[in-house]
């Protein structure tokens, strides 16, 4: 194992008709006034933001509103919203939805609390120096950036996506009820089961030496999320399932199951690319490109994908063969994404890659021919040409 910090300070309020603790848990913050975010329509259709206000009316809480994030979350909203907020003087920003509004309100933090454009801190132009304070009610279990110190935004100038994290970003508190989840279109659900499993996947391919607690740990959760998903495909509104999903989605993405560990997100960088140049669901996206990672990657250390097939997918071990053991366990992953409806090349998503385009995704990827990605194995820009070609 490494050395390594952990550091989680969201307050989590879980559990059915946690929503109702909004107004008082904003009140704690000391904020005068509170931007409140949200996504669509499902929000507003479902009474859960009629809810909200109420609980911040009742808190005594000013605020002023703005909608309209979607699913790869943009650059353009955002600057809306750091407008927004200046000229409202919010001191508070309150998202109520899944990953991409949060991701959202994070960037929208940075925008206020720093100097000059927000995208310089995204593109690593420079490093954000504080961010207005951030809080969640979730209402999807997938991303996991309510206890995370991440976000992800999309430039619509060139169809850039890029993925910024500090601890500075991280949600004073996440508001978690099962219940929100319910009326989820299926196909979101399932996205969301690929999002929780592959941020533990890209910490449990790791390149240092076994951590048995984090390995025993993210077996566990991977486990579980599997278990669940399957109970969810007939039971949609089972509450214990779908509580077990969302306490996986902040888990998973917590860093709890990469401590001690190197961790790889070349999956994650590699997707990235595909979901900024055709703006796919970033579950799906993922679910279509890491049996194609992981089989390009896998004879780097047979034996820790022979460990995952034996504990997370069930894969009879043979001793003498862990390539044929790993091999098996990429397989059994991608039956269940099938299981799940989900695409396992780029082509099911609707998608035929031409080598141009192929090209582009690794040109961007690879920051212009400037770095690597990965860790597992280091991808450079023609094994990132290799994997794409491999998984359209």
């Amino acid at each position: 194992m490494i050395n390594f910090e952990y550091y989680t300070p969201t307050k989590v309020v879980f559990g059915k008709d946690a929503e109702k603790e909004t107004g008082k848990l904003v009140k704690a913050q000391g904020c005068r006034k509170v931007l409140l975010h949200y996504g669509g329509q499902s929000a507003k259709k479902s009474g859960l933001l009629d809810r909200i206000e109420m609980s911040l009316k009742e808190a005594g809480i000013d605020y002023i509103s703005l909608g309209g994030v979607v699913p790869n979350p943009r650059l353009s909203l955002v600057y809306e919203g750091i407008r927004l907020c200046k000229e409202a003087g919010v001191d508070f920003i309150l998202a109520v939805g899944g990953g991409s509004v949060i991701d959202s309100a994070k960037a929208i933090g940075y925008g206020v609390a720093n100097e000059g454009d927000v995208w310089d801190i995204y593109s690593r132009k420079k490093e954000a120096e504080a961010c207005l304070p951030v809080g969640a009610v979730l209402t999807i279990a997938a991303a996991g950036s309510e206890m995370s110190w991440s976000s992800v935004i999309t430039n619509e100038d060139g169809w850039i996506k890029r993925g910024y994290s500090n601890d500075l970003g991280r949600c004073r508190f996440a508001i978690m009820n099962p219940e929100l989840t319910y009326t989820l279109p299926m196909y979101q659900t399932k996205c969301g089961v690929v999002d929780i499993l592959m941020h533990t996947m890209e910490r449990y391919f790791n390149t240092e030496t076994d951590f048995e607690v984090t390995d025993r740990i993210a077996e566990g959760l991977m486990v579980s999320v599997i278990h669940n998903a399957r109970i969810l495909m007939k039971e949609p509104e089972n509450y214990n399932a779908r509580a077990s999903l969302m306490w996986a989605s902040s888990l998973s993405h917590n860093n709890l199951t990469g401590c001690g560990l190197s961790s790889d997100w070349a999956t994650h960088q590699l997707e990235h690319e595909v979901s900024g140049m055709f703006d796919v669901a970033h579950g799906a996206g993922l679910a279509a490109l890491w049996g194609s990672w992981a089989r390009y990657v896998y004879m780097e250390n047979p034996k820790r994908f022979a460990r995952f097939a034996v504990n997370v997918m069930g894969i009879p071990q043979d001793f003498e063969h862990p390539e044929k053991t790993a091999l098996e366990g990429i397989e059994a992953v991608e039956r269940f994404f099938r299981e799940m409806e989900m695409p396992t090349s780029i082509h099911e998503m609707g998608i035929d890659l031409t080598e141009e385009q192929i090209e582009t995704l690794a040109y961007k990827c690879s920051f212009k021919e400037t770095r690597t990605i990965g860790d597992f194995k280091k991808l450079d820009k023609e094994d990132m040409i290799r994997i794409y070609q491999m998984a359209r």
